[in-house]
């Protein structure tokens, strides 16, 4: 790897990275305190169709989340050894499920603010993801 090749490949690691922070700071929340979580979420969804599955919500959720940051910050290790960022496409792709996943969950749940937050997010991982297509590339 030259330093060229990571310079013009700049904006995608930049992206990676914050994906990877994002994802793995928020599912390390979910881990670390599963009861607040699932008590805020229990009130959250009370009143949707949503309430009997909160829990398996959750943890789905949570699986969700780690996944996309660990595959975004190994895609980006594994493009400073092979110059490939199918990792990171890899990473963006769970990560837009992961998104559209929460966004699903604030509209049920008539947060309407909640889900329009997510909504720079998922163009982040829509960017990244364009950027790092292995099947659009000649």
């Amino acid at each position: 790897m030259n330093l060229e090749t990571i310079a013009q490949n700049l904006p995608v690691l930049f992206a990676a990275q914050l994906v990877s922070i994002l994802f793995i700071q928020s599912g390390l929340d979910k881990v670390f305190d599963r009861s607040g979580n699932l008590e805020w979420l229990t009130g959250h969804f009370s009143k949707t169709f949503l309430a009997p599955l909160v829990s398996l919500l959750l943890v789905t959720i949570t699986i969700m989340e780690l996944a996309a940051g660990v595959v975004c910050a190994a895609g980006i290790v594994y493009f400073l050894f092979t110059s490939s960022a199918v990792l990171i496409f890899a990473g963006s792709v769970i990560a837009a499920f992961s998104i559209l996943a929460l966004f699903f969950g604030q509209r049920i749940a008539k947060d309407y603010a909640g889900a329009a937050i997510l909504i720079p997010y998922f163009i982040l991982v829509i960017i990244l993801m364009y950027l790092t297509n292995p099947f659009s590339k000649p």
